[in-house]
């Protein structure tokens, strides 16, 4: 039986356990999937000595994704932009392959959401990991531009920089956002995860068709009830269906076999 895991510290409240084991029920594999929780240093030490014990792949969430990233033997592109790995393989020759899903898990649940994301103008409020991770797959997916938002505008403007040659894209801090229709608004933030809202103006969301949170709860995250009352007629989504789909990003790289994540995300929104 092919076992895997994912990392993270903590790592008890991790949904990975259950979405792999529906997976692999949906898909008919068999496999082992756990919890590893190693020390604040201690990645390196557990990620040798569980792909010794002959464990496949690992899922990687904080603090680890950086120490995933360096500890890969290859990259793919989107790990390599993302400058993060979140998905670990172990190869038919044993080298070990980093794949980074988080922007392959937004894209593909904003398309379910919503359609496809070709010539919409998005907002990305944030500039940290999780804004970095993304931003690829959502220039692959053709978006007409993209504009980063952060309260230190200086942010901003390095991870625009960084992909400029990738597709179209801007930068500001929270209050130099540009005075444009933007069809997609994402908070990349974690504000949500306490209750708390980015520092913008509530004007953004006049003319926006869709907002989603990258933070999910069993009820609507307080971004979205602040977009929702900016403007009655915005859809609105929270990152569950993300979550979902980047575990079935991973679960493709390990066993070639796609899972169907909506019936996977409504059994998970029930647990919640």
């Amino acid at each position: 039986m092919d076992r895997y895991a994912v990392f993270g510290n903590p790592i008890e409240h991790s949904k990975s356990p259950l979405i792999h084991t529906l997976f692999a029920k949906q898909t008919q594999q068999v496999i082992e999937y756990g919890r590893q929780q190693p020390d604040a240093n201690g990645f390196n030490d557990a990620i040798n000595t569980f792909f010794i014990e002959g464990f496949i792949g690992a899922n990687v969430t904080s603090p680890f994704k950086l120490d995933a990233f360096r500890f890969a033997n290859e990259l793919t592109p989107r790990a390599k932009a993302a400058e993060a790995v979140n998905t670990l393989y172990k190869r038919q020759d044993g080298s070990i392959l980093g794949d980074n899903t988080d922007g392959a898990g937004l894209v593909q649940d904003l398309q379910r959401l919503w359609g496809e994301l070709n010539g919409k103008r998005l907002l990305l409020i944030g500039a940290g990991g999780a804004t970095r991770g993304v931003i690829l797959p959502l220039l692959t997916a053709k978006v007409q531009n993209i504009h980063i938002a952060n309260r230190t505008a200086s942010k901003a403007q390095q991870l625009a920089d960084r992909f400029k040659k990738e597709g179209a894209i801007t930068a500001s801090g929270f209050n130099d956002i540009p005075e444009i229709q933007f069809d997609l608004i994402v908070n990349c933030t974690s504000s949500s995860l306490d209750g708390g809202l980015p520092e913008i103006t509530p004007s953004i969301f006049t003319n926006a068709s869709y907002a989603y949170d990258m933070t999910y709860k069993a009820q609507a995250t307080s971004f979205m009830v602040w977009a929702e009352e900016c403007n009655p007629d915005i859809r609105t989504a929270d990152g569950l269906g993300m979550l979902v789909g980047q575990a079935a990003e991973s679960f493709y790289v390990w066993r070639n076999v796609r899972p169907k994540i909506e019936p996977i995300i409504e059994i998970v929104r029930e647990m919640l």
